[in-house]
C-alpha cells in the first residue's frame, strides 16, 4: 500500500527556457487539482447531518443518539489527518488524494442504497468511522501541494483561495439533497447523489495533479520564485523521517500547541453550528425541509467571500499577525451566535442573516489556523503540522459539537447548548492571545516573533 503512495522520482531538469512557461501552466493545473479534489471531500463530510431530522422522525433515534453516531467522523477524521499527515509527507499527494475520496464514496454509497446501514447505531458509527478515516486524506496531500508549489511570499492568498474548496463541496450538498430528492423522493438522496458526483472529481483530482515540481524536472519553487525562507537550505529539499518530522518539527513546537488548542474551540463552534442546523431550525425556529436546506448552503458559502477577506486582512491590514485576525474575526462570531441563540422563532429573516454571518466570519479563524501550521514547520513536514491542529479539533472540538452538545441539548435544551456554544468562542480567543506577536514564518519549524 505504501508503495503505493511513494513519492515520485525528480526526474532530469528542464531547459532553463521551458521552465517559467511550464510552471505557470502547472500551478494553475495543479490548484484545480486540490481545490476540486478537496471540495468533493466536503461533498462526503456532513451528509448524515440532513439525514438526522427523517432518522429521528422515522426511525426514532435521539438527538444523543444520532450525535454519538456522527461523532465517529469527527474521532476518526482527527486521528486520520495526523496520522495520515505523516504519511501523506512521505507520499506522493495525486494518487493520495483521489484514493482517499473514493473511499469515503464508497461509504456513502452504502448508506445510500443499503437500509441496514441505519438500522442501529453501532452500524452508523462504524461506518461513519470509515468514511472519517478516509476524509483525513484530503488536507494533508493538498497542504504538501501547497508548500511545494507556492513559495512563501504567495502562500497566505492561496491558501485562502484554496479554502473556500470546504465551502464550495460542502454548500453543494443541500442543493444535490434537493436535487436527488425531486428526483426520487427519497431521503438517502443526501448520500448517493454526492457520493455519484464525488467519484467524478476523484478522476479529475488524478488526472490534474503533480508531485512535487522536482518530479517534474522542474526547480524547487524558492529557487523559482527566488523566495528563500529563513533558515532555508538544501536539507529542506530531503525528505523527512517520521521521527524527525513528529518530534523535531512538531512535538517541541510551542506555538504549534496553542494554535491546536485554540482549533479545539473554534471547530466546537464550526460544527456546533453546521452539524445541528438543520435540527435546530426545524424543532426551534419550524423552519421548512427546503429552508433548512438552503440555509445549510448559505451558511456554508458565505464562508468563501468571509475567508477570502480573512486572507486579505491578515496580509494586508494586520500584516502577517493571524492570531490578531482570528481574534477579531472570533469576536464577531460570538456576536451573531448569540443574535442566532437569542432570536425568538418567528424572524426567520434574522436567522438566516445571523447564519449566513456565523459562515461568514468563522472559516477565516479556520483557515488561518491551518495556515499557521503550514507557517511553523519546513515544508517536508507540513502534513504532519496541519494534522497536528486538525487532530486537536477534531478530537475536541467536532467530538464534542456532535456528541456533547446533542446530549446537552437532550437534557439542558437548545439554551443548554448554545452555552456552549458561546463559551467556545471565548477560550478560543483565549488561545490564540499567546500567538499575537507571531508574524513570520519560523525557521525549520521553531518558534519565531516579529
Amino acid at each position: 500500500m505504501f508503495a503505493f503512495f511513494r513519492p515520485a522520482a525528480h526526474q532530469a531538469p528542464l531547459p532553463d527556457e521551458r521552465v517559467d512557461s511550464t510552471y505557470r501552466r502547472l500551478r494553475w493545473q495543479i490548484f484545480a487539482g486540490i481545490f476540486f479534489g478537496y471540495a468533493g471531500y466536503y461533498l462526503l463530510r456532513k451528509n448524515f447531518s440532513l439525514a438526522m431530522p427523517y432518522l429521528i422522525e422515522e426511525e426514532g433515534y435521539t438527538r444523543g443518539q444520532l450525535g454519538l453516531a456522527i461523532s465517529a467522523i469527527a474521532i476518526a477524521y482527527g486521528l486520520s489527518k495526523f496520522l495520515m499527515g505523516l504519511v501523506s509527507d512521505r507520499s506522493n499527494p495525486r494518487y493520495f488524494l483521489p484514493f482517499g475520496l473514493l473511499i469515503s464514496a464508497g461509504v456513502m454509497f452504502i448508506f445510500g442504497f443499503a437500509h441496514w446501514a441505519t438500522s442501529s447505531v453501532t452500524i452508523m458509527f462504524v461506518l461513519l468511522f470509515i468514511n472519517g478515516w478516509a476524509q483525513g486524506m484530503g488536507w494533508p496531500p493538498s497542504g504538501r501541494t501547497m508548500v511545494h508549489w507556492w513559495s512563501q511570499k504567495e502562500r497566505g492568498s492561496v491558501v485562502s483561495v484554496w479554502n473556500v474548496a470546504h465551502n464550495v463541496g460542502g454548500g453543494l450538498i443541500g442543493p444535490l439533497f434537493l436535487l436527488g430528492l425531486a428526483w426520487t423522493n427519497d431521503w438517502h438522496a443526501a448520500f448517493y447523489v454526492p457520493a455519484t458526483v464525488a467519484v467524478l472529481v476523484a478522476v479529475f483530482a488524478f488526472a490534474t495533479m503533480r508531485d512535487t515540481p522536482q518530479s517534474v524536472g522542474l526547480p524547487p519553487v524558492e529557487q523559482y520564485k527566488n523566495d528563500y525562507p529563513q533558515g532555508y537550505d538544501e536539507s529542506h529539499e530531503q525528505e523527512f523521517s517520521a521521527k524527525q518530522i513528529f518530534v523535531q518539527y512538531v512535538l517541541c513546537n510551542k506555538l504549534l500547541w496553542y494554535i491546536a488548542l485554540a482549533n479545539v474551540f473554534v471547530y466546537l463552534l464550526r460544527y456546533g453550528v453546521l452539524d445541528w442546523a438543520p435540527t435546530y431550525l426545524k424543532e426551534a425556529k419550524h423552519f421548512s425541509v427546503d429552508t433548512t436546506s438552503w440555509a445549510y448552503f448559505f451558511y456554508e458559502w458565505a464562508g468563501i467571500p468571509g475567508t477570502l477577506l480573512c486572507g486579505w486582512m491578515s496580509d494586508k491590514i494586520f500584516r502577517g499577525n493571524r492570531g490578531l485576525t482570528g481574534i477579531v474575526f472570533m469576536a464577531l462570531v460570538t456576536v451573531a451566535t448569540l443574535v442566532y441563540w437569542l432570536n425568538p422563532p418567528g424572524n426567520p429573516t434574522i436567522d438566516m442573516i445571523a447564519l449566513f454571518a456565523i459562515g461568514f466570519l468563522i472559516y477565516g479563524p479556520v483557515m488561518l489556523i491551518g495556515l499557521q501550521a503550514l507557517e511553523l514547520a519546513p515544508k517536508k513536514a507540513a502534513g504532519t503540522a496541519a494534522g497536528f491542529t486538525g487532530l486537536f479539533g477534531y478530537l475536541g472540538g467536532s467530538v464534542a459539537a456532535s456528541a456533547a452538545m446533542g446530549y446537552t441539548v437532550d437534557h439542558f435544551g437548545w439554551d443548554g447548548g448554545f452555552v456552549m456554544l458561546v463559551s467556545a468562542c471565548v477560550l478560543a480567543i483565549a488561545f490564540l492571545i499567546p500567538t499575537l506577536r507571531h508574524t513570520k514564518v519560523a525557521s525549520a519549524g521553531r518558534e519565531a516573533v516579529a
